[in-house]
């Protein structure tokens, strides 16, 4: 392990992302949003579309092909030598950039685009949307029984209140401050000012969570492109350099989870930081998952920001706010910039690296040179952290 994680580190960098337009956006299909959020992530590279030789993309619940990174190639025009499609859930887009750098370290390919998104806003019925919502449920032993993904979320969310004392204003602080992040982003789904009184007050979905505890539904497409550390120099914008990269998967299905409320994100996050040489007090921004108001709480607290049970009361004194001890989720998340299937966790990566960059007025944290993002797929399933970082470290 020591061998090939001496051999990722700082030997790739992120050196373009782009977004396609966000929010309900009728006149796109999804693999369009792909298209468009690819065009954008090559003009911020100052790429060509001929530079491009490995595509890695993830999976849609509104377009109807089996190979979906295949047909990503055929629609934007490409051939490469290295494509693939990913289906780790929320955890794809992570889990794309690790393969994305361990192709181009191993020599299979120099320049990757990753992709994600789709048109789920207005691309499926509400009873499609539903019906993708009991796609987790193991098909014998939880979907006959007619649970939801908020339904396994909200089980999740009532051990940690029970087992910590995690409150739901806690948690709808979550949300709050994701929001108020969310205003400050051009292009970001939601617009309105919400207060811990509004989430509280919201449609109850799977007790305790509301609907404003609950992620987007988003019309949204991302991208970013991976390329060596030593051909980043020469690009238009400036790199994010991978310093570090983990992942670990503990289950699928909810009954095989190992516990309600210790998951993946402890070791992923341990193999990240190992392999950056870092810790927790080194990072300055965090993007981190967030489909539902509990997720992030559990994050900060396997990640080593805070320590266990202490998630709630960290948002709720305002340290995840920019400006606060540790900024989370500055572009709004998925509870209030955008979520469409893969894509959500995405947009933290395009996240990270625009801080890192830096230049984002009221948005920017001051001195951002560590970035961490954390992807999470399935329910709390399969997790994949990595650190990004402004210089070689």
């Amino acid at each position: 392990m020591t061998q090939t994680m001496n051999s990722i580190r700082n030997k790739v960098a992120i050196v373009g992302v782009g977004e396609s337009d966000i929010g309900k956006v009728p006149t796109m299909s999804g693999l369009g949003l792909n298209a468009q959020a690819a065009r954008r992530a090559l003009d911020d590279s100052g790429l060509k579309l001929s530079d491009i030789d490995g595509v890695l993309t993830a999976y849609s619940f509104t377009e109807p092909y089996f190979m979906l990174g295949s047909v990503l190639c055929e629609y934007l025009g490409i051939k490469p030598r290295y494509t693939a499609s990913m289906i780790v859930g929320g955890a794809s887009p992570a889990v794309m950039l690790k393969h994305a750098a361990e192709a181009i370290t191993a020599g299979h390919c120099q320049t990757v685009l990753v992709c994600a998104g789709e048109n789920r806003a207005t691309g499926q019925s509400r009873d499609q949307a539903v019906a993708a919502l009991m796609a987790v449920g193991h098909p014998y032993f939880e979907k006959p029984y007619g649970p939801s993904i908020p339904a396994f979320y909200a089980m999740i969310a009532r051990r940690h209140m029970e087992l910590f004392g995690t409150t739901e204003e806690q948690m709808a602080a979550v949300s709050v401050t994701t929001r108020q992040h969310a205003l400050l982003h051009p292009n970001a789904h939601m617009k309105k000012p919400i207060t811990i009184e509004d989430v509280m007050g919201s449609k109850p979905i799977a007790d305790p969570l509301k609907i404003l505890d609950c992620c987007l539904l988003s019309d949204a497409g991302g991208a970013f492109i991976v390329t060596s550390a030593e051909r980043a120099k020469d690009l238009r914008s400036k790199p994010a350099y991978l310093a570090g990269i983990g992942e670990y998967h503990t289950h699928e299905h909810l009954i095989c989870a190992p516990s309600l409320t210790e998951f993946g994100a402890a070791e992923s996050g341990q193999i990240a930081y190992r392999m950056a040489g870092l810790g927790p007090s080194d990072i300055d921004v965090a993007e981190l998952y967030d489909c539902f108001s509990i997720v992030p709480i559990i994050e900060l607290e396997e990640l080593g920001f805070c320590k266990q049970g202490e998630g709630g009361s960290f948002y709720q004194e305002g340290h995840a706010r920019i400006g606060g001890r540790l900024p989370v989720n500055t572009h709004g998340g998925m509870l209030s910039h955008a979520h469409a299937g893969a894509a959500g966790g995405l947009f933290g990566i395009v996240e990270a690296v625009r801080q890192l960059r830096g230049g984002l007025g009221a948005r920017q944290v001051e001195g951002a040179e560590i970035a961490l993002v954390h992807n999470e797929g399935g329910v709390l399933s399969s997790h994949c952290t990595l650190i990004l970082t402004k210089d070689k470290q």
